[in-house]
Protein backbone atom coordinates (compact mmCIF):
# COMPACT_ATOMS: atom_id res chain seq x y z
CA UNK A 1 0.00 0.00 0.00
CA UNK A 2 2.72 2.17 0.88
CA UNK A 3 4.34 1.85 -2.32
CA UNK A 4 1.85 2.46 -4.75
CA UNK A 5 0.96 6.05 -2.98
CA UNK A 6 4.25 6.46 -3.03
CA UNK A 7 4.25 5.60 -6.91
CA UNK A 8 0.86 7.57 -7.32
CA UNK A 9 2.40 10.69 -5.72
CA UNK A 10 5.45 10.87 -7.17
CA UNK A 11 2.99 10.82 -10.71
CA UNK A 12 1.03 13.68 -9.13
CA UNK A 13 3.96 15.59 -7.97
CA UNK A 14 5.89 15.11 -11.18
CA UNK A 15 2.54 17.12 -13.43
CA UNK A 16 3.74 20.41 -11.27
CA UNK A 17 6.41 22.92 -12.85
CA UNK A 18 9.59 22.72 -10.85
CA UNK A 19 9.68 26.16 -9.33
CA UNK A 20 6.35 25.65 -7.89
CA UNK A 21 5.46 26.86 -5.19
CA UNK A 22 3.74 23.25 -3.78
CA UNK A 23 2.88 24.46 -0.15
CA UNK A 24 0.19 26.81 -1.33
CA UNK A 25 -1.50 24.10 -3.51
CA UNK A 26 -1.32 22.17 -0.40
CA UNK A 27 -3.12 24.71 1.63
CA UNK A 28 -5.41 25.25 -0.69
CA UNK A 29 -6.14 21.82 -1.46
CA UNK A 30 -6.37 20.99 2.97
CA UNK A 31 -8.79 24.13 3.66
CA UNK A 32 -11.30 22.80 0.62
CA UNK A 33 -10.85 18.73 2.16
CA UNK A 34 -11.93 20.71 5.93
CA UNK A 35 -14.82 22.55 4.20
CA UNK A 36 -15.71 19.73 2.44
CA UNK A 37 -15.09 17.35 6.03
CA UNK A 38 -16.52 19.95 8.39
CA UNK A 39 -20.14 20.23 5.98
CA UNK A 40 -20.67 16.66 5.53
CA UNK A 41 -21.13 14.68 8.86
CA UNK A 42 -23.26 11.45 9.37
CA UNK A 43 -25.41 13.74 11.64
CA UNK A 44 -25.83 17.07 12.86
CA UNK A 45 -26.57 15.74 15.98
CA UNK A 46 -23.35 13.87 16.22
CA UNK A 47 -20.69 16.22 15.60
CA UNK A 48 -17.18 17.12 17.65
CA UNK A 49 -16.80 20.35 19.04
CA UNK A 50 -13.94 21.26 16.78
CA UNK A 51 -15.32 20.46 13.57
CA UNK A 52 -18.68 22.77 14.41
CA UNK A 53 -18.62 26.48 14.40
CA UNK A 54 -18.77 28.41 17.39
CA UNK A 55 -22.23 28.97 18.88
CA UNK A 56 -21.07 33.03 18.77
CA UNK A 57 -18.65 34.52 20.31
CA UNK A 58 -15.46 32.67 20.22
CA UNK A 59 -14.01 30.27 17.46
CA UNK A 60 -13.32 26.85 16.76
CA UNK A 61 -10.49 25.38 14.00
CA UNK A 62 -13.58 24.94 12.19
CA UNK A 63 -13.89 29.05 11.99
CA UNK A 64 -10.79 29.08 9.97
CA UNK A 65 -11.97 27.44 7.23
CA UNK A 66 -13.81 29.92 5.50
CA UNK A 67 -10.79 32.91 6.30
CA UNK A 68 -8.51 31.03 5.24
CA UNK A 69 -10.20 30.52 1.12
CA UNK A 70 -10.36 33.96 1.49
CA UNK A 71 -6.77 34.76 2.24
CA UNK A 72 -5.25 32.11 -0.27
CA UNK A 73 -7.40 33.96 -3.20
CA UNK A 74 -5.32 37.16 -2.18
CA UNK A 75 -2.16 35.07 -2.52
CA UNK A 76 -3.46 33.41 -5.58
CA UNK A 77 -4.43 36.75 -6.81
CA UNK A 78 -0.43 38.16 -6.11
CA UNK A 79 0.46 35.79 -8.11
CA UNK A 80 -1.14 35.78 -10.99
CA UNK A 81 -1.32 39.57 -11.49
CA UNK A 82 2.36 39.66 -11.27
CA UNK A 83 2.47 37.53 -14.52
CA UNK A 84 0.29 40.75 -16.23
CA UNK A 85 1.80 43.93 -17.89
CA UNK A 86 1.09 47.34 -16.50
CA UNK A 87 -0.89 49.33 -18.49
CA UNK A 88 -4.06 51.21 -18.59
CA UNK A 89 -6.07 48.77 -21.14
CA UNK A 90 -4.29 45.29 -19.22
CA UNK A 91 -5.97 46.70 -16.15
CA UNK A 92 -9.53 47.73 -17.90
CA UNK A 93 -9.59 44.04 -18.74
CA UNK A 94 -8.75 42.49 -15.66
CA UNK A 95 -11.35 44.54 -14.04
CA UNK A 96 -13.95 42.94 -16.49
CA UNK A 97 -12.33 39.97 -16.20
CA UNK A 98 -12.80 40.12 -12.10
CA UNK A 99 -16.33 40.98 -12.36
CA UNK A 100 -17.60 38.39 -14.55
CA UNK A 101 -15.53 35.74 -12.63
CA UNK A 102 -17.28 36.91 -9.60
CA UNK A 103 -20.96 37.20 -11.12
CA UNK A 104 -19.98 33.73 -11.84
CA UNK A 105 -18.99 32.41 -8.57
CA UNK A 106 -22.34 34.50 -7.22
CA UNK A 107 -24.46 32.81 -9.70
CA UNK A 108 -23.11 29.37 -8.57
CA UNK A 109 -23.99 30.13 -4.71
CA UNK A 110 -27.44 30.73 -5.94
CA UNK A 111 -27.56 27.84 -8.10
CA UNK A 112 -26.74 25.96 -5.12
CA UNK A 113 -29.43 27.77 -2.89
CA UNK A 114 -32.31 26.73 -5.17
CA UNK A 115 -31.28 22.93 -5.90
CA UNK A 116 -33.15 21.17 -3.22
CA UNK A 117 -36.21 19.24 -3.43
CA UNK A 118 -38.21 17.48 -0.55
CA UNK A 119 -39.27 14.06 -2.34
CA UNK A 120 -40.56 13.08 0.87
CA UNK A 121 -43.29 15.76 1.68
CA UNK A 122 -45.72 16.02 -0.89
CA UNK A 123 -46.96 19.22 -0.20
CA UNK A 124 -43.30 20.74 -0.70
CA UNK A 125 -43.37 23.78 -2.94
CA UNK A 126 -40.42 24.20 -4.58
CA UNK A 127 -40.91 27.47 -6.15
CA UNK A 128 -42.23 29.39 -3.13
CA UNK A 129 -39.70 27.32 -0.33
CA UNK A 130 -36.66 27.34 -2.42
CA UNK A 131 -37.14 30.12 -5.50
CA UNK A 132 -39.09 32.46 -3.69
CA UNK A 133 -37.40 32.04 -0.38
CA UNK A 134 -33.46 32.00 -2.30
CA UNK A 135 -30.74 32.55 -0.25
CA UNK A 136 -28.90 35.62 -1.64
CA UNK A 137 -26.46 35.78 0.11
CA UNK A 138 -23.99 32.86 1.09
CA UNK A 139 -20.11 31.16 0.44
CA UNK A 140 -19.67 31.29 -2.86
CA UNK A 141 -21.28 34.81 -3.27
CA UNK A 142 -18.81 36.41 -0.72
CA UNK A 143 -15.93 35.13 -2.83
CA UNK A 144 -16.99 36.28 -5.67
CA UNK A 145 -17.75 39.90 -4.18
CA UNK A 146 -14.13 39.41 -2.26
CA UNK A 147 -12.58 38.66 -5.62
CA UNK A 148 -13.80 41.48 -7.58
CA UNK A 149 -12.99 44.30 -4.80
CA UNK A 150 -9.95 43.15 -4.36
CA UNK A 151 -8.94 42.75 -7.95
CA UNK A 152 -9.82 46.74 -7.93
CA UNK A 153 -7.76 47.31 -4.73
CA UNK A 154 -5.06 45.47 -6.29
CA UNK A 155 -5.31 47.78 -9.55
CA UNK A 156 -5.93 50.74 -8.57
CA UNK A 157 -3.57 51.31 -5.37
CA UNK A 158 -0.03 50.28 -4.59
CA UNK A 159 1.33 49.11 -1.60
CA UNK A 160 1.07 52.00 1.03
CA UNK A 161 -2.72 52.34 -0.63
CA UNK A 162 -3.53 48.83 0.38
CA UNK A 163 -2.39 49.05 3.49
CA UNK A 164 -4.33 51.98 4.44
CA UNK A 165 -7.50 50.55 2.66
CA UNK A 166 -6.81 47.51 4.47
CA UNK A 167 -6.30 49.19 8.09
CA UNK A 168 -9.87 51.19 6.89
CA UNK A 169 -12.49 48.32 6.64
CA UNK A 170 -11.11 46.67 9.51
CA UNK A 171 -10.92 50.13 12.09
CA UNK A 172 -14.41 51.13 10.14
CA UNK A 173 -16.05 48.11 10.39
CA UNK A 174 -15.18 48.14 14.32
CA UNK A 175 -16.67 51.98 14.64
CA UNK A 176 -19.32 51.26 12.97
CA UNK A 177 -20.28 47.69 14.96
CA UNK A 178 -19.87 49.63 18.37
CA UNK A 179 -20.87 53.29 17.75
CA UNK A 180 -23.33 53.93 14.63
CA UNK A 181 -27.05 53.81 15.83
CA UNK A 182 -29.71 51.38 14.41
CA UNK A 183 -33.06 50.21 14.28
CA UNK A 184 -36.62 51.01 13.02
CA UNK A 185 -40.00 52.78 14.14
CA UNK A 186 -40.77 48.95 15.69
CA UNK A 187 -37.33 48.01 17.50
CA UNK A 188 -35.97 51.43 18.47
CA UNK A 189 -32.91 52.75 18.42
CA UNK A 190 -29.39 50.64 18.95
CA UNK A 191 -25.89 51.53 19.71
CA UNK A 192 -23.03 49.17 20.04
CA UNK A 193 -25.27 45.69 20.42
CA UNK A 194 -23.35 42.80 19.45
CA UNK A 195 -25.96 40.36 20.21
CA UNK A 196 -27.40 37.43 17.88
CA UNK A 197 -30.35 39.03 16.12
CA UNK A 198 -29.34 42.09 17.55
CA UNK A 199 -25.96 44.22 15.72
CA UNK A 200 -25.99 46.89 12.81
CA UNK A 201 -24.36 44.21 10.25
CA UNK A 202 -28.17 42.24 11.14
CA UNK A 203 -29.99 45.19 10.88
CA UNK A 204 -28.44 45.95 7.37
CA UNK A 205 -29.18 42.72 6.15
CA UNK A 206 -33.01 42.64 7.67
CA UNK A 207 -33.37 45.78 6.20
CA UNK A 208 -31.90 44.73 2.34
CA UNK A 209 -33.78 41.79 2.23
CA UNK A 210 -36.57 39.67 3.36
CA UNK A 211 -35.91 37.28 6.51
CA UNK A 212 -36.82 34.12 4.34
CA UNK A 213 -33.80 35.20 1.97
CA UNK A 214 -31.58 35.25 4.91
CA UNK A 215 -30.13 32.38 6.58
CA UNK A 216 -31.44 33.09 10.02
CA UNK A 217 -34.87 33.81 9.22
CA UNK A 218 -36.31 33.98 12.52
CA UNK A 219 -33.45 35.70 14.51
CA UNK A 220 -34.60 38.48 16.56
CA UNK A 221 -35.00 41.40 15.98
CA UNK A 222 -33.31 41.32 13.26
CA UNK A 223 -33.01 38.61 10.54
CA UNK A 224 -29.38 37.99 8.99
CA UNK A 225 -26.97 36.06 7.09
CA UNK A 226 -23.64 35.01 8.44
CA UNK A 227 -22.06 36.08 5.17
CA UNK A 228 -24.16 39.23 5.14
CA UNK A 229 -23.70 42.40 3.57
CA UNK A 230 -21.48 45.13 6.11
CA UNK A 231 -19.27 42.10 7.22
CA UNK A 232 -18.43 41.61 3.74
CA UNK A 233 -16.18 44.39 3.75
CA UNK A 234 -13.80 43.09 6.34
CA UNK A 235 -13.56 40.06 4.70
CA UNK A 236 -12.04 41.93 2.10
CA UNK A 237 -9.29 43.08 4.35
CA UNK A 238 -8.84 39.05 5.00
CA UNK A 239 -7.84 38.70 0.99
CA UNK A 240 -5.56 42.03 1.12
CA UNK A 241 -3.13 40.19 3.47
CA UNK A 242 -3.35 37.43 1.66
CA UNK A 243 -1.91 39.94 -1.34
CA UNK A 244 1.07 41.01 0.99
CA UNK A 245 1.76 37.57 1.58
CA UNK A 246 1.62 36.61 -2.41
CA UNK A 247 4.00 39.58 -2.94
CA UNK A 248 6.27 38.10 -0.32
CA UNK A 249 6.88 35.06 -1.78
CA UNK A 250 7.19 36.59 -5.08
CA UNK A 251 10.46 38.11 -3.78
CA UNK A 252 13.34 36.39 -5.39
CA UNK A 253 15.94 38.03 -3.55
CA UNK A 254 14.60 36.42 -0.26
CA UNK A 255 15.40 33.25 0.95
CA UNK A 256 12.98 30.88 1.35
CA UNK A 257 13.61 30.84 5.08
CA UNK A 258 13.87 34.18 5.62
CA UNK A 259 10.09 34.34 3.71
CA UNK A 260 9.13 31.46 6.15
CA UNK A 261 10.34 32.95 9.67
CA UNK A 262 8.46 36.33 8.36
CA UNK A 263 5.37 34.65 8.18
CA UNK A 264 5.47 33.13 10.70
CA UNK A 265 6.81 36.30 13.12
CA UNK A 266 3.74 38.16 11.34
CA UNK A 267 1.35 35.14 12.04
CA UNK A 268 2.37 35.79 15.90
CA UNK A 269 1.98 39.29 15.76
CA UNK A 270 -1.54 39.22 14.24
CA UNK A 271 -2.47 36.17 16.92
CA UNK A 272 -1.47 38.43 19.86
CA UNK A 273 -3.52 41.95 18.37
CA UNK A 274 -6.00 39.82 18.01
CA UNK A 275 -6.16 38.03 21.20
CA UNK A 276 -5.77 42.19 22.76
CA UNK A 277 -8.64 43.20 19.91
CA UNK A 278 -10.84 40.52 21.39
CA UNK A 279 -11.18 42.11 24.37
CA UNK A 280 -12.88 44.97 22.91
CA UNK A 281 -14.43 43.69 20.10
CA UNK A 282 -15.09 39.93 20.59
CA UNK A 283 -14.07 37.02 17.91
CA UNK A 284 -17.25 36.12 15.86
CA UNK A 285 -17.36 34.30 12.46
CA UNK A 286 -21.00 35.27 11.75
CA UNK A 287 -20.53 38.79 12.00
CA UNK A 288 -16.59 38.94 10.99
CA UNK A 289 -15.32 41.56 13.24
CA UNK A 290 -11.98 42.75 12.59
CA UNK A 291 -10.60 40.71 15.72
CA UNK A 292 -11.63 38.07 13.92
CA UNK A 293 -10.16 38.88 10.41
CA UNK A 294 -6.98 39.23 12.65
CA UNK A 295 -7.19 36.16 14.26
CA UNK A 296 -7.38 33.78 11.02
CA UNK A 297 -4.95 35.94 9.39
CA UNK A 298 -2.44 34.71 11.74
CA UNK A 299 -3.22 31.25 11.64
CA UNK A 300 -3.15 31.39 7.92
CA UNK A 301 0.12 32.76 7.96
CA UNK A 302 1.62 30.63 10.76
CA UNK A 303 0.11 27.47 8.86
CA UNK A 304 1.59 28.62 5.36
CA UNK A 305 4.91 29.14 7.10
CA UNK A 306 4.77 25.95 8.36
CA UNK A 307 3.97 23.94 5.25
CA UNK A 308 6.36 25.74 3.38
CA UNK A 309 9.10 24.78 5.42
CA UNK A 310 7.62 21.11 5.76
CA UNK A 311 6.80 20.75 1.76
CA UNK A 312 9.29 23.68 0.04
CA UNK A 313 12.09 23.63 2.18
CA UNK A 314 12.87 20.19 4.16
CA UNK A 315 10.96 18.19 0.71
CA UNK A 316 8.83 16.12 2.78
CA UNK A 317 6.35 15.91 0.53
CA UNK A 318 5.11 12.61 -0.68
CA UNK A 319 1.73 12.83 1.72
CA UNK A 320 1.13 16.06 -0.60
CA UNK A 321 -0.71 14.24 -3.54
CA UNK A 322 -4.04 14.44 -2.87
CA UNK A 323 -4.43 17.66 -1.00
CA UNK A 324 -2.68 18.69 -4.30
CA UNK A 325 -5.29 17.35 -6.37
CA UNK A 326 -8.19 18.79 -4.22
CA UNK A 327 -6.82 22.29 -4.59
CA UNK A 328 -5.78 21.77 -8.15
CA UNK A 329 -10.18 21.70 -8.67
CA UNK A 330 -11.32 23.23 -5.51
CA UNK A 331 -14.60 24.98 -7.36
CA UNK A 332 -15.01 21.33 -8.74
CA UNK A 333 -14.79 19.46 -5.16
CA UNK A 334 -16.77 22.13 -3.82
CA UNK A 335 -19.43 21.92 -6.29
CA UNK A 336 -19.47 18.35 -6.41
CA UNK A 337 -19.81 17.93 -2.71
CA UNK A 338 -22.47 20.11 -2.40
CA UNK A 339 -24.85 18.82 -5.28
CA UNK A 340 -23.88 15.25 -4.23
CA UNK A 341 -24.33 16.31 -0.69
CA UNK A 342 -28.02 18.01 -1.39
CA UNK A 343 -28.55 14.28 -3.54
CA UNK A 344 -28.25 12.34 -0.31
CA UNK A 345 -31.12 14.00 1.35
CA UNK A 346 -33.05 14.31 -1.83
CA UNK A 347 -33.28 11.04 -2.27
CA UNK A 348 -36.27 9.11 -0.03
CA UNK A 349 -34.96 5.69 1.47
CA UNK A 350 -37.40 3.58 3.59
CA UNK A 351 -38.90 6.44 6.09
CA UNK A 352 -35.67 8.55 6.39
CA UNK A 353 -33.36 9.80 3.48
CA UNK A 354 -30.51 8.11 1.99
CA UNK A 355 -28.14 10.57 3.51
CA UNK A 356 -29.99 8.75 6.99
CA UNK A 357 -30.27 5.50 5.78
CA UNK A 358 -26.45 5.31 5.25
CA UNK A 359 -25.54 7.09 8.55
CA UNK A 360 -28.13 4.70 10.33
CA UNK A 361 -28.13 1.53 8.75
CA UNK A 362 -23.77 1.16 7.90
CA UNK A 363 -21.64 3.78 10.02
CA UNK A 364 -23.72 4.41 13.16
CA UNK A 365 -24.02 0.25 13.85
CA UNK A 366 -19.90 0.26 12.92
CA UNK A 367 -18.77 3.28 14.96
CA UNK A 368 -21.15 4.51 17.25
CA UNK A 369 -22.84 8.10 17.38
CA UNK A 370 -19.72 10.45 17.27
CA UNK A 371 -17.43 8.39 15.44
CA UNK A 372 -19.76 7.27 12.91
CA UNK A 373 -20.80 10.55 11.62
CA UNK A 374 -17.08 11.58 11.30
CA UNK A 375 -16.59 8.22 9.29
CA UNK A 376 -19.59 9.24 7.18
CA UNK A 377 -17.69 12.52 6.55
CA UNK A 378 -14.23 10.87 5.78
CA UNK A 379 -15.82 8.17 3.31
CA UNK A 380 -17.52 10.99 1.86
CA UNK A 381 -14.56 13.00 1.28
CA UNK A 382 -12.57 9.32 -0.01
CA UNK A 383 -15.48 8.95 -2.78
CA UNK A 384 -15.06 12.74 -3.96
CA UNK A 385 -11.48 11.54 -4.35
CA UNK A 386 -12.00 9.13 -6.86
CA UNK A 387 -14.03 11.77 -8.98
CA UNK A 388 -11.31 14.97 -8.67
CA UNK A 389 -8.69 12.31 -8.73
CA UNK A 390 -10.25 11.13 -12.33
CA UNK A 391 -10.48 15.12 -13.22
CA UNK A 392 -6.93 15.69 -12.56
CA UNK A 393 -5.74 12.99 -14.67
CA UNK A 394 -8.05 13.68 -17.95
CA UNK A 395 -6.48 16.99 -17.03
CA UNK A 396 -10.40 18.68 -16.48
CA UNK A 397 -9.94 21.50 -14.37
CA UNK A 398 -13.13 23.39 -13.48
CA UNK A 399 -12.42 27.46 -13.60
CA UNK A 400 -14.71 30.09 -13.05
Amino acid sequence: MKGWFNRFSAQILATLPPQRLLSLDVFRGVTITAMVLVNNPGSWSYTYAPMAHAKWHGWTPTDLIFPFFVFIIGISMAIVMDRKPKTPEINTKLIKTAFVRGAKLFALGLFLAVFYYDFTNPKFDWLEQQVMSIRIMGVLQRLGLIFFATVCIVLWFKQVGRALVMATLLLGYWAILMWVPYGNEHTGLFVGKLEFGNNISAWLDDTLFASKNLYFSSATPFAFDPEGVLSTFPAIAGALAGVFTGELLLKKHIPLIKKVKLMLIAGGVCLFVAKIWSIYLPINKSIWTSSYVVMSTGWGLVCLGVLTYIVDIKKFKYWTAPFVIFGANAIAFYMFSAIVARLLIMIPVADTTLHGWLFQKLFQPLFGNYLGSLMFAIAFCLGSFLVMKWLYQKKIFFKV
